[in-house]
């Protein structure tokens, strides 16, 4: 899929990071901390979101986004991804054979834009809902993947647990994927 025309307020934006960014974000990234308390390890940034409890609240801010973190928020908002600032990243460590079940990104807890930047490998992601065919989303390093609207609200996104896509015809192996969702808290 190449620019989102198939879900109303999905877009995919190749290449948004060049080589070289991603080189260096990937580095500063596995500079900091991880936690362990998933299947997958995480980053916490701005808030830390209660997976139990399915919320984020003004008592889970960490404080504000380190400098990285936040030159790429504003960057993602002066692109017009994001009509505020982004204030909170999730940083989500996938190593091959490890996925993330079907889900919309809480409602009452960010705002209109989820933005998801890949690091590392490719994957598939698959959005689906009741009515609908599901559309599946080839993600490249480097690139951007942007839900608003329908996509945001309506539609789930899941990545397979397993250790290869099928994409185009071709088995493509996975490895080592870093993704980092920008979101904004509403308080």
């Amino acid at each position: 899929m190449p620019n989102g025309e198939l879900i109303e307020g999905l877009a995919y934006v190749r290449s948004y990071l060049d080589l070289q960014e991603q080189h260096a974000l990937l580095a500063t990234v596995d500079s900091q901390p991880w936690r362990a308390d998933l299947r997958r390890r995480v980053q916490h940034y701005g808030y830390r979101y209660d997976y139990t409890r399915k919320r984020v609240d003004a008592d889970l801010f960490l404080g504000p986004l380190p400098s990285w973190a936040a030159l790429l928020a504003q960057r993602l908002h002066d692109d017009g991804y994001s009509d505020d600032v982004p204030d909170q990243v999730i940083v989500n460590e996938y190593l091959p054979g490890q996925g993330i079940s079907a889900h919309i990104d809480c409602a009452p807890c960010f705002a209109e834009s989820v933005l998801s930047l890949s690091l590392g490998s490719t994957c598939v992601m698959r959005l689906s809902r009741s009515d609908a065919e599901p559309v599946e989303v080839f993600l490249e390093p480097g690139s951007l993947l942007v839900m608003r609207g329908d996509a945001r609200y309506e539609w789930r996104h899941e990545i397979a647990a397993r250790r290869s896509d099928r994409w185009n015809g071709q088995t493509i192996a996975r490895e080592r994927r870093v993704s980092l969702t920008f979101r904004t808290v509403l308080l």
